[in-house]
């Protein structure tokens, strides 16, 4: 491995780019209502800060909205409820939600870390060897963004890579170890990707101009503006057009054949093998992408209205 490149790093967003969809918050949202772990007052409360958010749009809805964490035990970073001894998941391609053995399991969700996407897991090696820093960015919850910071750490030393990655996600407000729903400072999308980046900059001492980034949506768009390299990861048809007037690479991680890139890195390639085995695995996992956290929210709020 090259000596590390103090001035270099790399910024990836977490769902849909490093890992399948669907997010990980919502995976973990599944784990809470499946166990029982939410306050049924929360999807009330929810509700009512969705329609003060309402006039911001579904984005400031679907981030910046976490009343239906108020009053929930917050998980350390170990993979365990605050003050238990459950472990977390063995495997670092655990995904599901787990059937509860006994009470003391059920008031223990695993985190819901799903697998990586190959592609995404050979770039950040290929990053690793060049001595360039990476960090996650993500608008997922940061226990949850670090939790995947460490399976994607185990699945770079498998492939003989050391690395500490870095994490900036959104940050809950927690008291007398319960969250209370509320993000002090801003969640981290959109816009404030872009801040956060530059703020690392300053603080890392990075030249942006040689710094990558990898995104999927459109409210990645201010993060890889930030930097030199921008990559555009598995893109709806409309970011594929604005990567495209932007002079941005993009990739298919998830698909069967290649997408045509402005210019042909050796160093950001997809082979028709690893697109064969990505597709392949996708195909066996079935199609888990599922509702959106706002329609899953909706629907709680409605059962829990009805009941």
């Amino acid at each position: 491995m090259r000596e590390k490149n103090r001035s270099i790093a790399v910024f990836f967003d977490l769902d849909g780019t490093l890992i399948l969809l669907p997010s990980l918050e919502e995976r973990f949202f599944r784990v809470l209502r499946y166990r029982k772990a939410i306050p049924a007052k929360n999807y009330l409360l929810w509700l009512k800060e969705a329609v003060r958010l309402l006039p911001r749009g579904i984005n400031a809805i679907t981030q910046s909205n976490k009343m239906y964490l108020k009053g929930v035990q917050i998980l350390d970073e170990s993979d365990r409820e605050n003050g238990s001894d459950s472990p977390g998941p063995k495997s670092r391609h655990q995904g599901q939600i787990p059937a509860p053995s006994s009470k003391r399991a059920r008031r223990n969700p695993r985190w819901p870390v799903p697998p990586f996407f190959r592609g995404a897991v050979e770039q950040a090696a290929w990053h690793a060897t060049q001595g360039h820093a990476i960090v996650i960015v993500s608008g997922t919850l940061e226990p949850l963004a670090r939790a995947a910071a460490r399976a994607l750490e185990a699945e770079l030393a498998a492939r003989g890579c050391a690395a500490k990655i870095l994490v900036h996600a959104t940050r809950l407000e927690q008291i007398d170890g319960k969250w209370t729903g509320r993000i002090p400072g801003e969640a981290m999308f959109g816009k404030a990707k872009g801040r956060a980046v530059k703020r690392l900059a300053e603080e890392m001492h990075l030249d942006l101009a040689l710094c990558w980034a990898y995104g999927d949506s459109v409210n990645d768009r201010w993060m890889l503006a930030a930097v030199g390299n921008g990559v555009v990861v598995n893109p709806s048809k409309k970011f594929a057009r604005l990567a495209n007037r932007r002079g941005w690479l993009v990739q298919r991680w998830m698909e069967r054949r290649n997408f045509t890139q402005r210019t042909q890195d050796p160093r950001i390639g997809d082979t028709a093998a690893r697109e064969r085995e990505n597709a392949t695995r996708n195909d066996a996992l079935g199609e888990i992408c599922g509702e959106r956290p706002v329609n899953q929210l909706a629907a709680a709020v409605r059962s829990e209205s009805a009941g």
